[in-house]
């Protein structure tokens, strides 16, 4: 089964936020961050403690791979999706196994489900401004029934909490935990990031 995901317009802020050369500085970032050994996986191990074996898992702004490329590590099948066209390259050239899509999150058409979905690294911050709805209303639609989406992102980045919530709930998912960090350190008001743990329900 394949899949497919239109290219994206409008713009998202990730492009209109940041100079073209942002997109090869970050490439460079993570790999020169993986070189000297970093942590890259706290995110990836978060989604293997909740999944079963072999779940089907989409990296949604998977950027170039490191989150998709770990799951997939661990025995997962992977689809990974971004806007970028230069990150999804990156991908494919460091993160050969997984499936690596250039496409919109706001326009995500699918045609399979997802145990799960992740959705790391300030991604929902940087949709096309005003998509965040129909962002959400996709990543509903990706996810299977009482299957799950886990989000994270800087609370400082322009995409307010209460929003966010808001247009969690008008997309249909039921929000089961927050936290501060993606090692599950409690979530506080005053936190400057957030990560949701949201579940597809049952329909009653």
């Amino acid at each position: 089964m394949t899949s497919s995901v239109p290219t994206p317009t409008p713009p998202t802020r990730w492009v209109t936020q940041h100079g073209p050369d942002h997109a090869q500085w970050y490439i460079d970032r993570f790999r020169t961050m993986a070189a000297e050994g970093a942590d890259l996986a706290g995110e990836a191990r978060l989604v293997d403690a909740m999944v079963t074996r072999q779940s089907r898992i989409l990296d949604a702004g998977c950027g170039p791979g490191r989150v998709g490329a770990e799951l997939f590590a661990r025995g997962h099948s992977v689809l990974g999706v971004d806007a970028d066209p230069a990150l999804i390259e990156a991908a494919q050239v460091d993160h050969p196994g997984p499936t690596w899509l250039v496409g919109d999150l706001a326009d995500l058409r699918l045609n399979e489900e997802f145990d799960a979905v992740v959705v790391a690294g300030n991604v929902l911050p940087f949709v096309a401004a005003g998509t965040e709805p129909a962002v959400l209303a996709g990543l509903f639609a990706a996810v299977r029934v009482d299957g799950f989406v886990v989000t994270g992102f800087g609370v400082d980045r322009g995409y307010a909490l209460a929003d966010f919530d808001a247009h969690c709930a008008g997309a249909g998912f039921v929000r089961e935990h927050r936290f501060a960090t993606w090692d599950l350190r409690p979530w506080q008001p005053e936190a400057e990031f957030a990560v949701t743990v949201l579940r597809r329900p049952a329909a009653e």
